[in-house]
């Protein structure tokens, strides 16, 4: 598989030079230049198939050149001890857990990946630095699946506020690959300096610079694996069409599902379920973009006014308008819609979801009933409902015990430098820590 940039369809790189570069030249997003027929394995691989044992299937079949079979092994053994669990509620409704990995969020399996064939792929004498934005719990899970990488330095910006959830023994002073940096600034001034460090080639070439955010395509494609396993696991019971309702804020999810659908997965359509930050929904409609002011709600992940994967998910578009109009749905959850939702997943089916995924269980059953879908409704859960525990009591009645792992990620701890938000200082940072 080649990558493009969004902007242009000249030149194409690998996979590897993609997760590596992370950003094109022109400033675009890195998208896949051509999409491989995937029908062979999602249609006859065994409903027993385990989540790695996908992964090492799939992966060098999409990473032809890149990936052989056993590399593919290394790689779906390094990355996974955890796997999604999917849940079927009754003939028309499935939930597909996503948070058992070891932060509680569906960013671990992208994550969990990208470290992973990152260290396949990397000859001896190559070195990369990973700098990342955190923003709630994805400076964890960073740092988790990065500790100890061959080869890596884990660069984690943190904007104003507390550090949380890392521990000491990780940093680079104390024998492990992690820097923690703190920014004087906000959550988007660190994406900016991201954004800067790359696109200065000296400096990037000079550290090796990537990027472990969404940005980086090597961890959206994996999120594709996923929706396969989805699709293996209930393929024998299917009657009808095959629907995916998604947690909508940064748009990544939605997009590793449209890779999948154009890979071959029977599939016949995606809800976008978005909070009261729903802009992108009227242009997913056919109309302009334009970001409305952000809006805090009860389900935070989908607190995106701008998503950074907007041009991609534009591409889809520019290539075939009238058919993404037809494949993807959009709907927009309040927060009391939420809660109902929370509350009626409880006493319905006996399950507990978080606010993210109650979002895309309320817009699934709203659409279920007034789009008219005939089929079976695939729900992504994509956060641990314990994260959410006081949210989950007001909904449900239920308390939660907090697993200790997840106590451990509210753990504040201290930084090993802070910064003003330019790139001279990040640079004088990293320079004093390696």
């Amino acid at each position: 598989m080649q990558f493009r940039s969004t902007r242009s369809n000249d030149p194409l790189v690998s996979f590897k030079d993609a997760i590596l570069q992370c950003l094109p030249m022109d400033g675009g997003l890195y998208v896949p230049a051509s999409v491989l027929d995937m029908r062979q394995y999602v249609l006859y691989m065994d409903t027993e198939t385990s989540y790695p044992e996908l992964v090492a299937t799939v992966a060098p079949a999409l990473l032809q050149g890149e990936l052989n079979p056993l590399s593919a092994a290394r790689v779906a053994e390094s990355a996974f001890d955890f796997e999604p669990e999917l849940k079927q509620l009754d003939d028309n409704f499935s939930v597909l857990t996503l948070c058992n990995g070891p932060t509680g969020v569906f960013k671990d399996y992208g994550i969990a990946f990208l470290a992973a064939v990152m260290e396949e792929l990397l000859k001896n004498d190559q070195r990369a630095m990973i700098l990342s934005a955190a923003r709630q719990d994805t400076g964890v899970s960073i740092a988790h699946a990065f500790s100890q990488r061959k080869g890596m330095i884990s660069v984690i910006l943190y904007p104003s506020g507390p550090v949380r959830g890392l521990d000491p023994k990780s940093y680079i002073t104390n024998g492990g690959n992690v820097i923690p940096i703190q920014i004087k600034g906000t959550f988007d001034d660190c994406q900016r300096l991201i954004l800067e460090a790359i696109n200065d080639r000296p400096f990037a070439e000079r550290y090796g610079i990537t990027c472990a955010n969404a940005i980086n395509p090597g961890r959206l494609l994996p999120q594709v694996f996923y929706y396969f396993y989805a699709f293996i696991k209930l393929k024998k019971i299917l009657k009808g069409e095959l629907i995916f309702s998604v947690p909508t804020g940064n748009f990544g999810n939605l997009i590793a599902g449209l890779y999948a659908w154009k890979m071959g997965m029977p599939v016949n359509g995606f809800i976008a379920a978005m909070n009261a930050n729903n802009a992108f929904g009227d242009y997913i409609k056919g109309k302009d973009f334009k970001p409305g002011k952000l809006i805090q709600t009860n389900s935070p992940a989908l607190d995106v006014s701008v998503p950074s994967n907007y041009e991609r998910l534009a591409s889809f578009y520019k290539e075939a308008p009238a058919v993404m109009r037809n494949m993807v749905f959009p709907d927009a959850i309040d927060d009391r819609t939420t809660l109902a939702a929370m509350e009626k997943a409880w006493k319905d089916y006996h399950i507990l979801l978080d606010p993210h995924g109650a979002v895309a269980f309320a817009a699934a059953r709203r659409l279920s009933q007034t789009a008219g879908f005939n089929g079976h409704v695939v729900v992504l859960a994509t956060g641990h409902p314990a994260k959410h525990a006081d949210l989950v009591l007001q909904a449900t009645g239920q308390q939660l015990d907090i697993p200790e792992k997840f106590s451990n990620l509210w753990k504040k701890t201290d930084p090993m430098a802070t910064i003003s938000p330019q790139l001279d200082a990040l640079e004088g940072a990293i320079a004093s820590c390696c």
